[in-house]
């Protein structure tokens, strides 16, 4: 099933509002921030992947990035399940609607 355009447009506006707020979280930002500092570190090593700091940007780059799909993921079921009850309380009246006539 193919969406219309305009709510097709209007996911994407969603995700960009979205998508902006959780780059601004004091949390993130905090994690990326040392994710930073460990991929700096990471670099003044000569065999990269060998050493213990490789270890630690990878797994400090792997929590930010969960955080980041946590938060996108949570606000996408959140808007999901809005758009659901307001399409389903629209379909609602224009059935309790019909019937009065």
């Amino acid at each position: 099933m193919d969406f219309p355009s305009w709510l097709q447009r209007a996911i994407e506006a969603r995700l960009d509002e979205v998508s902006a707020r959780i780059e601004h979280e004091p949390e993130l930002s905090r994690v990326r921030g040392e994710t930073d500092e460990a991929f700096e570190v990471l670099l003044a090593g000569k065999d990269v992947e060998l050493t213990p700091e490789y270890t630690e940007w990878e797994s400090r780059y792997s929590v930010s990035k969960s955080i980041e799909n946590e938060r996108l993921y949570m606000q996408g079921l959140r808007d999901g399940i809005q758009l659901t009850v307001s399409l389903i309380g629209e379909s609602m009246l224009v059935e309790k609607g019909n019937e009065s006539d």
